[in-house]
Formats: C-alpha cells, sequence, structure tokens
C-alpha cells in the first residue's frame, strides 16, 4: 500500500505549467512544473496547452500523467517533493541525500543528530514535514566533520 503522502487524490491545472496537486493525507499543494519542462527535452510536449491540460492522476495515485502517455508520467513522490521546496520547506530527499553523501546509517544519522531513529525515519520517508533545525543540524554536522578532515588531512602532511 502506497504511503499516504504520496498518493495523489486530485489534480489540476491551474495555469500554463502549474497544477494543484492533493494527496490522500489531506495536504494540498501548489506546483510550478516549468522548470522540470524545461529541464526534461521529453516533457516539452506539456507546452502545448491541450496537453498539459489533460492531466490526470495516475494509477493508484502514484502519478501524474498527460495525453494517456507514458512517457509524460511523473511519480508522486517527487511531485511533492518539488512541491514542498517551492513552498520554502525541506522535503524528504534532503535526508536521503544528506545521508548517503555522508555514508550514514539511520542509526548513525540519528546519533549524529541527537535525535531517535524513529523521528529520523519519519523524516526520511516523508511521513513528518522535515524541520529547519534539523536541516541546520544535518549542515552543522556536515561542516564539523569537513573541517577535521582538513585539520587531520593538514597534520598528516
Amino acid at each position: 500500500m502506497r504511503p499516504k503522502q504520496f498518493t495523489i487524490t486530485s489534480i489540476e491545472p491551474t495555469d500554463a505549467a502549474g497544477v494543484l496537486l492533493r494527496f490522500a493525507d489531506g495536504e494540498q499543494f501548489s506546483l510550478n512544473l516549468a522548470e522540470v519542462i524545461e529541464q526534461h527535452p521529453a516533457l516539452m510536449r506539456l507546452k502545448v496547452p491541450e496537453v498539459f491540460s489533460s492531466v490526470k492522476v495516475g494509477d493508484h495515485g502514484a502519478s501524474v500523467v498527460w495525453a494517456n502517455d507514458d512517457d509524460l508520467e511523473l511519480a508522486a513522490d517527487n511531485l511533492r517533493a518539488r512541491a514542498v521546496e517551492q513552498a520554502g520547506g525541506v522535503s524528504h530527499e534532503f535526508i536521503w541525500t544528506w545521508m548517503a553523501r555522508n555514508n550514514l546509517t539511520l542509526d548513525t544519522a540519528a546519533a549524529a543528530l541527537g535525535i531517535s531513529r524513529r523521528m529520523l525515519a519519519y523524516y526520511r520517508s516523508g511521513a513528518k514535514p522535515v524541520p529547519r533545525t534539523v536541516v541546520l543540524a544535518c549542515i552543522g554536522w556536515t561542516n564539523v566533520m569537513n573541517a577535521a578532515s582538513d585539520e587531520r588531512f593538514a597534520l598528516a602532511a
């Protein structure tokens, strides 16, 4: 079963590249897709108003699709992450990326941030919004680790 936060219940086009997304967890986001369309040549057909206005929810709310064309399909989790970021928040993908770049497990990442493993799992899964304090802790931890690494390198030289 798909997580509610990544299950789209409805989508409406709002303008040339904008949509209003509603998710099964009750959240609603406005999302501008102009940058996504520009970055991906396969999506250029979405610049055609008739094609863009044909948007509908894909199978089981896992995506949105235009013109019944699988090449014009975007995943629900990616859409939500981009919408959260456009609204000024931090998406769950930030946590995934931070952990991967630093080769951290859920346990080591939680310990590094001083939070419970369960809470970090909620943030990483998108079940709970990532607080700004956690983002700042991730950035601070990375800076401290980089500085320590630079210092060790300088001492070894």
